[in-house]
Order: C-alpha cells, then sequence, then structure tokens
C-alpha cells in the first residue's frame, strides 16, 4: 500500500539574494508610505487653520488701530472665535485718528471702547450685496438690556452704514466678512437716526428751523429716553397739501413747536410690544394721542386723523424711532 510522505520546506542555512532583495523593497516601501502619511498629516494640519477676522485684522496694515481697540476691549475672542460668523464695519487708522483728535487708545475708558466696536458688528456673515437699505442690528444693546442698537444701511449711492461709507467691500475670513469703511460709526441717538434717514430729511428740517426757539437738536440728543413718531418726507408733503399748498417755512412757529412736541414722548422708550390697543399716550408738549392696534398699529391724533406706523423699533442710544405716514396734530 502506497504512503504519501510530508512535504517539508526548508529555509537555506544562508539568506539568498533574492530574500535579501525583498526584505530591502518592503522596507523602502515601509518608508514611503510612513512619509506619505506624514506630509499628508502636516497638510491637514495646514488645512485646519482658521483664518479668522481677527487674523484679517492683524495682517491689515491700515487696521492696526481697530485691532488695538480690539485687543484693549478684549474682544479678540469675539472676533477670533471660529465658530461665529460675523460682520464687521471696520474703521480704517484715519478714521480712529479722526475720532480720537490727537488723543490716545488708552484715554478711552474700556467699558466706552468695547460700546463702539460691538456697534460695528452685526450677526451673519452678510456681503455688501446681500445688504438692502433698511435697518440692521449690531451686537451693541440699549443700557442694561437685549434690546439691539439699529444702524440705518443707505444703498443710494454706494454702501452707506449710518454716515461711514464703506471703501472696500467684502473682505472675506472663515467665520465672516469685513467691509472697511471710512469713519467710526458712533452709537446713534434718536437725532442721528434722523439725520442718517434721508426719508426724515422734512422733519430734521423742521426740527432745525431757526425761529422756534427751542433747540431740539440739542434736546433729543440728551439722556432721554425718548420716543419719537417721525413723520416721513410724504407725510410732510401731504401736511403742507392739507393746510393749502404753503411750505413749511410759512407754518407759524408755534404751531410747528406745537406739532413737534406731539410727536415726542419723554422719559420712555417704548417699543412696538409695549404698545397697547386704547392707550391712550401723553406726548412731551402735554397733549394727548390714542393708540389703536386694529389691523396694524396706527395713531389717532387730536383731530382724529389716522396715522400708520410703518417703521417700528428703530433702537437708538437714548431712545426708539418708530417711523408714521401722517404728520400728528394736536
Amino acid at each position: 500500500m502506497a504512503s504519501f510522505g510530508v512535504l517539508r520546506l526548508n529555509k537555506p542555512t544562508h539568506p539568498s539574494k533574492q530574500y535579501l532583495f525583498m526584505k530591502k523593497l518592503f522596507f523602502g516601501l515601509f518608508l514611503a508610505l510612513g512619509a506619505m502619511v506624514f506630509t499628508t498629516s502636516c497638510d491637514d494640519s495646514d488645512d485646519a487653520e482658521v483664518n479668522t477676522i481677527y487674523t484679517l485684522l492683524v495682517e491689515t496694515p491700515e487696521l492696526s488701530s481697530l485691532r488695538a481697540a480690539v485687543d484693549r476691549a478684549d474682544l479678540k475672542s469675539v472676533l477670533d472665535d471660529p465658530d461665529a460668523a460675523l460682520t464687521v464695519f471696520a474703521p480704517t487708522n484715519a478714521a480712529f485718528a479722526t475720532l480720537l483728535g490727537g488723543a490716545t487708545l488708552e484715554s478711552v475708558p474700556v467699558d466706552d471702547l468695547k460700546n463702539i466696536l460691538l456697534n460695528h458688528v452685526i450677526s451673519g456673515k452678510v456681503k455688501s450685496t446681500d445688504l438692502t437699505t433698511g435697518y440692521v442690528s449690531s451686537l451693541l444693546t440699549y443700557k442694561n438690556t437685549t434690546i439691539p442698537l439699529s444702524l440705518f444701511v443707505n444703498l443710494a449711492s454706494g454702501v452707506v452704514i449710518n454716515d461711514a461709507t464703506v471703501t472696500t467691500a467684502n473682505v472675506e475670513a472663515d467665520n465672516g466678512v469685513v467691509h472697511i469703511v471710512n469713519k467710526v460709526i458712533v452709537a446713534p441717538t434718536v437725532v442721528n437716526h434722523a439725520l442718517n434717514n434721508p426719508n426724515f430729511s422734512s422733519l430734521v428740517a423742521a426740527l432745525t428751523r431757526s425761529d422756534l426757539g427751542v433747540d431740539y437738536v440739542g434736546l433729543l440728543s440728551g439722556a432721554g429716553p425718548f420716543t419719537v413718531f417721525a413723520p416721513t418726507n410724504a407725510a410732510f408733503t401731504a401736511l403742507l397739501a392739507e393746510l393749502g399748498g404753503i411750505g413749511l417755512a410759512d407754518v407759524p412757529a408755534a404751531t410747528l413747536n406745537a406739532v413737534l412736541q406731539y410727536h415726542v414722548v419723554n422719559n420712555a422708550n417704548v417699543r412696538s410690544g409695549d404698545l397697547v390697543d386704547e392707550q391712550v399716550v401723553t406726548t412731551f408738549g402735554g397733549s394727548t394721542f390714542r393708540v389703536d392696534l386694529t389691523g396694524g398699529a396706527k395713531i389717532i391724533d387730536g383731530q382724529n386723523r389716522t396715522s400708520n406706523i410703518i417703521v417700528v423699533d428703530v433702537q437708538g442710544s437714548n431712545g426708539v424711532v418708530h417711523a408714521i405716514d401722517k404728520v400728528l396734530l394736536p
């Protein structure tokens, strides 16, 4: 009966040339693979670097004053947050120099500097092509509340934020976008809101008429708070037509004073959510009007005329403005 033997493969006593070649080839491939993994890891590390808004400030010479202000106000962490999405209106060194007027950043109280800077930042990555004429909210809040202050965007000629012009738009960072502006944007008062919005130019002309005997600009630039129901230019045009086609200069000073004071509520920051249907509001001049919330917010004035509130809650540092479509008459 045939039997099958066991086939044995014996390792040669001395390595063959082929064996040594395969060993060297394997070792070489191992080193190449290791180098490839190391290179890939380095590339991944480089890719992980985030170009934040703060990095952009550091790398842009004309924004060095802004970067120094951010450092002093301890806001670096806000602009350097890789997970943030922010839009910054960035004043140039020349803009800060104009604001300071020869003083230094160190002379500005830290809290004041922080408030100034927060007024230049809005939430979200908003490119210039995403902006529309109207109001946006900054990160600066009204007094000790969570109510954001308003900024007016005017696209009539370029891009203007309050009274600052964008000179370079859409400088992108990984956590937002920067628009370089030629002026530091101070926190707006109710007067600034009237001045910045061209739809209130007739109201400004009325408030600054030289024969009124009242410094309304100085008064409404005070601590307040004030609530201003601001008639638009169209509202003034309609009123003057209603009065027989006269000009604003033809309105007697006493009458114009009474009308202007009828649009201001003193010692109150009355936002739209604070209005109550059938509420009777006492104005700065002592007269009253009535609020009607049926079918939208309206004011019924002393002549039983109805004015619609068409823009609400334009928040300033010393009060709030609501735009109305008809001049109120006491």
